[in-house]
């Protein structure tokens, strides 16, 4: 049942998409509260009937314990529902973490964290990161002020 209340809960945000952020926290208001009103209500029947220390009773304890949590998302149009951006940013430093055993020195482990920051920094600005990259070893070299260094910087480069 949680299910079905969540799948509808992303069918609204997928309706939202491209709505302005006013729009959203009004369609969420009108919407999604409802369905968090419903799924508030079934868990409050079945959490008190449920072995707190199963799988369901240790999910519902969890839902509760963070429900002012869940709902925020209703108030704020430019808010989220989840947190799957954050998620799929750090994966590639999950995948990688095994990789990090092999930095070696402290110093190592910070060229590696720096690299991986330039990186994501470029995708979350649109870019290749590879042609990115690209551009930067070859203009930084050459590079003699401030401003040429910042025209580098990934929120300010457009690569064709």
């Amino acid at each position: 049942m949680a299910i079905n209340y969540i799948a509808k809960l992303y069918a609204i945000e997928k309706q939202a998409k491209d709505a302005s952020s006013e729009a959203r926290r009004q369609l969420r208001q009108e919407k999604s509260a409802l369905i968090l009103k419903a799924l508030r209500e079934r868990l409050d029947k079945t959490l008190h009937s449920t072995l707190p220390k199963g799988l369901l009773g240790t999910a519902l304890g969890y839902l509760n314990k963070n429900w002012e949590k869940l709902v925020a998302y209703t108030e704020d149009g430019d808010v989220n529902i989840d947190n799957n951006l954050a998620e799929n940013a750090i994966r590639p430093f999950v995948i990688g973490r095994k990789n990090w055993l092999f930095s070696a020195t402290p110093r190592g482990a910070h060229a590696s964290a720096a690299i991986y920051s330039v990186i994501e920094t470029a995708k979350a600005n649109g870019l290749e990161p590879y042609a990115y990259l690209r551009e930067v070893f070859t203009k930084l070299p050459s590079i003699s002020s401030d401003e040429e260094l910042q025209a580098l910087l990934p929120w300010s480069v457009s690569l064709v």
